[in-house]
């Protein structure tokens, strides 16, 4: 398990504070690249509960803002939405959406859904920036 996912869970666990998916996906990014994690968690803060709407997962936006935060190109992101998306039968990348198809098909609790969507999305954008360097 790297470090970023091994920070998000902290974040995640309850004994830092609350951390939206958002914020849980974007933290370990920025505070490696020098962002405090306060400014990144407000940066964040707005995006979980896809969006605070219902639309995209806040894991997903929390990796685009990880991307876009260590200048990422579009191919990238494109290829991160790409796999994101083929990791979820090529669904739409909705918040709720997800969380049904994990309630038909896994039966997850909705935590550990969105926990693993979060890990999922980390580990996703770690390995398209290392391909990069």
């Amino acid at each position: 398990m790297s470090k970023k996912v091994e920070r998000a869970k902290e974040l995640r666990s309850g004994t830092c504070g609350s951390y939206n998916c958002a914020q849980a996906v974007l933290i370990p990014t920025a505070e490696e690249l020098g962002m405090s994690t306060e400014d990144a968690a407000k940066l964040a803060k707005h995006l979980g509960v896809g969006m605070k709407l219902g639309s995209t997962c806040g894991a997903v936006t929390g990796g685009l803002m990880a991307l876009g935060l260590a200048g990422a190109d579009d191919e990238t992101v494109a290829e991160y939405i790409r796999i994101m998306k083929e990791h979820h039968d090529g669904s739409n990348l909705n918040c709720p959406d997800l969380l049904k198809r994990n309630q038909e098909q896994v039966r997850l609790e909705k935590k550990v859904h969105c926990d693993g969507m979060i890990c999922e999305s980390i580990e996703v954008v770690e390995e398209l920036l290392a391909k990069k360097k």
